[in-house]
């Protein structure tokens, strides 16, 4: 499949952490034509053992992704929802949004018009439980329909920009899920020294959980574990940022393995696959950091797709970024098994 046919189912199908399921189905479907096995474990990450030896290689990202949660069902066909995630409030007024009960319903994100706002209310942005979701149903059909806790998500759909690039929600990270899948593709007939498993993780978004519980059950000797970070826009420090279409980011952080970093920076220079560098004085707030302290301790890289707008529902990404960073986890992975970090 094409990377950005893959793209977009991944991105599109609904995944809202702590209800990967649908999200999880479609990545299962794709890694099964790589993997000896394929699973979905209690919290519902998914793992993958591609091919068994040691060292054993995990390749990883998270399957999960930012909304909503139903927290009161009012009057008139209006909820109110919590965040599930880093949800960007600032992005939430007037979203139109799909709540994911046993039928979708579909609602929006009322707007007060801005004729009737306060002084003070302009200059402020709202908290997610200070707004109300419209369904347009009455009270009555909204219970029979809607339960507390149902997640929601945007209603937001895959776009084709200028340039190659895409844009729809979810991008973070289903486009770390498309670059693993991708590396998996070109090792398909690759005649691997090394063992190989990859989990798909659940709940990242709420503390990297997924990434605890899947890694201790893999027992990885090595890993690389793959994530969005920021890409560049002019209202952003550049010195924080990647480059939009500028290559995988090989992250540089006290948390990480020095060697996997380095490993990673060598093989991405000898085979000429585009790069840049992240550097960080602590966590990586990745799954990396959990992966990381697994069991004994794992020796851990992390690699990431530059996007723009993160947490909202027009993630931004090149997928030229994708493909390299599927390219160098590969190299990676071929050369584990002789003299790795």
């Amino acid at each position: 499949m094409e990377t950005i046919e893959l793209l977009e189912r991944l991105a599109q199908s609904r995944g809202v952490a702590g209800q990967e399921s649908a999200a999880a189905e479609v990545a299962c479907a794709e890694l099964k034509q790589y993997a000896e096995s394929v699973a979905v474990d209690p919290m519902g990450s998914v793992t993958a053992v591609i091919k068994r030896g040691s060292p054993l290689v995990l390749l990883d990202a998270h399957l999960d992704e930012i909304g909503l949660i139903v927290t009161w069902l009012g009057d008139n066909g209006f909820l109110k929802a919590g965040a599930v995630g880093g949800v960007d409030r600032r992005l939430l007024i007037a979203q139109e949004v799909v709540i994911l009960a046993e039928e979708p319903v579909e609602g929006v994100i009322a707007s007060k018009p801005p004729h009737l706002l306060s002084a003070e209310e302009e200059k402020k942005v709202p908290k997610v439980d200070d707004l109300w979701i419209d369904t347009g149903y009455t009270s009555e059909e909204l219970r029979k329909r809607v339960k507390l806790g149902d997640r929601i998500i945007f209603k937001s759909g895959f776009h084709k920009l200028l340039g190659g690039r895409v844009c729809s929600k979810a991008l973070d990270d289903r486009a770390g899920v498309a670059a693993v899948l991708r590396a998996l593709e070109l090792l398909k007939n690759e005649p691997l020294s090394c063992g190989l498993a990859a989990t798909f993780t659940c709940q990242e978004e709420l503390g990297c959980l997924g990434a605890k519980t899947a890694s201790y059950t893999v027992e990885p000797d090595l890993a690389v574990t793959v994530d969005v970070s920021f890409a560049h826009t002019p209202d952003a420090p550049e010195h924080k940022c990647g480059k939009l279409g500028g290559g995988t980011m090989i992250g540089i952080s006290p948390t990480l393995d020095k060697g996997v970093s380095d490993a990673l920076t060598a093989l991405a220079q000898e085979k000429e696959i585009p790069y840049q560098l992240e550097v960080m004085g602590g966590l990586t707030s990745t799954n990396a950091d959990s992966i990381t302290v697994s069991r004994g301790g794992v020796k851990c890289g992390l690699l990431s797709i530059p996007l723009r707008y993160m947490h909202t529902p027009i993630e931004t990404i090149d997928p030229a970024d994708v493909e390299s960073t599927a390219r160098l986890m590969a190299e990676f992975v071929k050369k584990a098994g002789g003299k790795n970090a």
